[in-house]
């Protein structure tokens, strides 16, 4: 008898102790949980335009390298690789209308915040013109669609098609902290590159967010890993989304009264992947360091069918963001399963430090 109450008495332990090997809880820090600011690359610009979108009311601007309007794809792979990647004359990017009509539907129909919450946001685009992957229709679609809800002076495009200079940019996040970036024109892994004294997170967070201290040592903070399963309806890998994801928190955040910048790494720049190197080199954390600015890296999962204790059948090899619908109908909405997540991760930010 006594020996089966240890064993219950160790299995309650283990089980209020968390699984084994997890990482440690993203820490309530205090942040500006009504000022948020987004950015991402590729799928991850994505992911920043519709989080922006369904989330308007918390969130205040977004820097969009590489992708198009919100819901482009409309649930659909087909659209996704033809008129929101490489679009042609029977698959032309949609038009402002048609996007707007979208955003619309959403709103009334209650999936996301009232576009009018957009009105005093700001947006930072930009296009590489090597870029292959993402084409110029597409981010002229994107940017024709901010027009529509922002003021001309709220909106900042960069087209890094300078070929004479050498910065016609590729399909990639554009750094001067990875001291091991692609060439500007590359569009390979791990899509960061270095294009001059061109340096993308310093230029989105600037306009984002006004004037800056100037960038400083990473050291200054630290970036650490912690658990996203608590954040996730269900299993994360059926979100897409990984077990662990990454944060960034200047040593002077610790005590809070941060802001808070969301940034979405693009296909192929998880941690499955690439490890930590877009986190610690697409340039985020020199900037957050000297600027009182909390950076969290959600983290997506690479999966191709079967998942180990799922039922579900998800196709994501590349580890992209979800803005086709490989998660679930409500993708893009409020509601979406990583939407809701992130959504989750910034409010425990904003919590109170030490709760």
């Amino acid at each position: 008898m006594r020996q089966a109450l240890r064993r219950v008495a160790v299995l309650a332990a283990i089980a209020l102790a968390g699984p084994v090997g997890a990482a440690p809880a993203l820490p309530a820090l205090g942040v500006e949980g009504d000022g948020v600011t987004v950015s991402g690359i590729s799928s991850g610009g994505y992911m920043a335009v519709q989080f922006q979108v369904a989330f308007s009311r918390i969130v205040k601007g977004a820097g969009v390298l590489a992708a198009g309007p919100y819901e482009c794809a409309e649930g659909s792979v087909a659209k996704a690789l033809t008129r929101c990647m490489a679009p042609n004359r029977l698959a032309p990017p949609p038009t402002v209308a048609d996007s707007v009509a979208r955003v619309d539907a959403r709103a009334r129909a209650g999936q996301i915040d009232a576009p009018a919450g957009l009105a005093e946001d700001r947006a930072w685009v930009l296009s590489g013109g090597a870029d292959r992957t993402v084409e110029r229709p597409v981010v002229d679609a994107l940017v024709a669609f901010y027009r529509h809800w922002l003021p001309a002076t709220s909106v900042a495009y960069v087209r890094l098609d300078d070929a004479a200079h050498g910065l016609s940019a590729g399909h990639g996040m554009i750094s001067v902290s990875d001291a091991q970036a692609n060439a500007c024109a590359t569009s390979e892994p791990p899509f960061i590159n270095r294009c001059g004294n061109f340096d993308a997170a310093g230029e989105l967070l600037r306009f984002l967010l006004g004037p800056l201290q100037a960038r400083g040592d990473a050291r200054a903070g630290r970036l650490d890993a912690f658990d996203q399963r608590p954040f996730v309806s269900g299993l994360a890998a059926d979100a897409g989304l990984a077990e662990e994801g990454l944060v960034y928190v200047p040593d002077a955040c610790r005590a809070g009264g941060c802001r808070l910048h969301v940034a979405f790494h693009g296909c192929r720049q998880n941690l499955d992947q690439v490890g930590r190197r877009f986190a610690e080199g697409a340039g985020y954390a020199e900037w957050a360091a000297t600027n009182r600015l909390v950076v969290l890296f959600p983290q997506t999962v690479t999966r191709n069918g079967w998942a180990w204790g799922s039922w579900r059948w998800v196709v994501n090899p590349k580890g992209c963001w979800d803005w086709w619908g490989y998660s679930g109908a409500d993708y893009a909405t409020r509601t979406g399963p990583q939407m809701a997540a992130v959504r989750r991760m910034i409010a425990r930010l904003a919590e109170a430090p030490g709760r």
